[in-house]
C-alpha cells in the first residue's frame, strides 16, 4: 500500500509491503479505521484493522488455529524457462515436513498465468479440480506452471512451458520421475488431452471438460449462452490465428482426437451433459476414440450438472475418485473397484 497526492510532484510514500494477499480495505465511517482480509497459502484470510497509514495493524479474527493440525504446505515462487528459452514463473507447493532427501510424487496443475495466486488461501473443500492442500496433506508436492502463447499452436505452446519446469524440478532431486501426475479443467482440460498424445512425461492424466475435436466443434454454439464458438477457436482463447478454412490444418494439428492413437498415459475426465460452455459431446468423441484404440481411459457425466460440479454430493464423489486414480498410478495404491469394472448406468446412483 502507498499513499500519494493527488496534485503532490513527490514520489508516493511506502506504507506497507508484505508477502501476503491483502483485500480491499474498506474505511470506518466514524474514525480513521481501516479494515480488511490478509491471506496467504498457508495464512487462514482473517479479518484484520489498522490505522491510516497501516502502522498498527491488528488482528481481530483468528480462524486459523483450526489448520494447527493438519500439513498445509508452504507456497513459493520459481523462475524457470520454457523451452524457447522464455522467462516464466510458477508456484511450487511442498509439505510443512518436506525432506530434500525424499523422492515425492509430483502432481501439475495448469491452466494459463498461474502465478499470481501465490498467496491465496484456498480451502480444503471438494470441487471440480485438486484441492492443493489436500494432495499436499497427502504426500504430493504441487506445481502449478505459467504457459505462454503464440498464434497457432496452443497446444505446443502448452508442452514448450510445463514440460521445462517439471524437468527442473525432477534435476533438484526431491520428484520421483515415475510419479508425476496432471490435471486441469476446461482450457487445462484441452492442454492436457493434447499433451499426453506428445509425451509418456506422466504416468496419470485428468482433463476435464476437454475440446477434443476442433473441427467438430468449431461451427458449435456456446449452450448456455447461444454464442457461436468460432470466435474463441479464431482469436481468443484456443488462438489459431484465423478460420477453419483459412487454417483447416493448424485445427487438425491441435486437435487431440486426430493424435489419439499416441496415448499411453492412463487418462481420466470429466465431462456433463448439462455444459453451457464446453459441449460435452466432445468427452463423447474423445472417449470413444480411446476406447476404440484399447485405451486406459474414464470419463465421467453427473447428470444435470454444468461445466463445473455444483451439487455437493458430486463434488465429494469427484474428489474422491480422483484421488483413487492419482493414488493408484503415482503412489501404488490399489486399483478402485470402478477401475477394473467400469459403473454401470443403473448402479450410478447406489455409487
Amino acid at each position: 500500500f502507498y499513499s500519494d497526492r493527488v496534485k503532490g510532484t513527490k514520489r508516493p510514500r511506502k506504507l506497507l509491503m508484505d508477502d501476503k494477499y491483502f483485500g480491499y480495505p474498506r474505511k470506518a465511517e466514524n474514525s480513521d479505521t481501516l479494515i480488511f482480509n490478509r491471506m496467504a497459502f498457508d495464512e487462514y484470510p482473517d479479518v484484520w484493522i489498522s490505522n491510516m497509514n497501516f502502522s498498527s495493524l491488528q488482528k481481530v479474527t483468528d480462524l486459523g488455529r483450526q489448520m494447527e493440525p493438519y500439513i498445509w504446505g508452504k507456497a513459493e515462487l520459481r523462475d524457470f524457462k520454457s523451452s524457447d528459452g522464455l522467462p516464466l514463473k510458477g508456484i511450487l507447493i511442498k509439505p510443512d515436513n518436506f525432506d530434500p532427501g525424499k523422492k515425492y510424487p509430483l502432481m501439475v496443475y495448469i491452466y494459463e498465468t498461474l502465478h499470481n495466486g501465490l498467496h491465496n488461501f484456498r480451502h480444503p473443500s471438494p470441487g471440480t479440480s485438486i484441492n492443493m492442500p489436500f494432495y499436499v496433506s497427502n504426500g504430493y508436492i504441487i506445481w502449478m506452471p505459467d504457459i505462454e502463447y503464440h498464434t497457432g499452436y496452443p497446444g505446443q505452446d502448452a508442452l514448450k512451458c510445463v514440460l521445462p519446469g517439471i524437468q527442473m524440478l525432477v534435476r533438484e532431486g526431491y520428484v520421483d520421475p515415475d510419479a508425476i501426475g496432471i490435471q486441469g479443467h476446461s482450457w487445462g482440460g484441452y492442454q492436457i488431452s493434447y499433451m499426453v498424445t506428445q509425451t509418456n512425461i506422466f504416468a496419470a492424466a485428468e482433463g476435464g471438460a476437454p475440446v477434443s475435436n476442433m473441427i467438430s466443434s468449431y461451427n458449435g454454439i456456446r449452450w448456455s449462452s447461444g454464442m457461436v464458438r468460432q470466435f474463441q477457436y479464431e482469436h481468443t482463447q484456443s488462438r489459431i490465428g484465423g478460420s477453419i478454412w483459412e487454417y483447416p490444418f493448424r485445427y487438425i494439428e491441435n486437435s487431440p482426437i486426430f493424435w489419439a492413437d499416441k496415448i499411453q498415459t492412463p487418462i481420466m475426465f470429466m465431462h456433463n451433459d448439462a455444459d453451457g460452455a464446453v459441449p460435452w459431446y466432445q468427452g463423447i468423441e474423445f472417449i470413444m476414440a480411446l476406447r476404440r484404440l484399447e485405451k486406459e481411459a474414464y470419463m465421467f457425466n453427473y447428470n444435470g450438472e454444468p461445466h463445473g460440479l455444483r451439487k455437493r454430493v458430486n463434488q465429494k464423489d469427484w474428489t474422491i475418485r480422483m484421488q483413487q486414480f492419482f493414488d493408484h498410478h503415482l503412489k501404488g495404491a490399489p486399483m478402485p473397484d470402478w477401475m477394473k469394472n467400469g459403473i454401470k448406468a443403473w448402479e450410478k446412483k447406489k455409487e
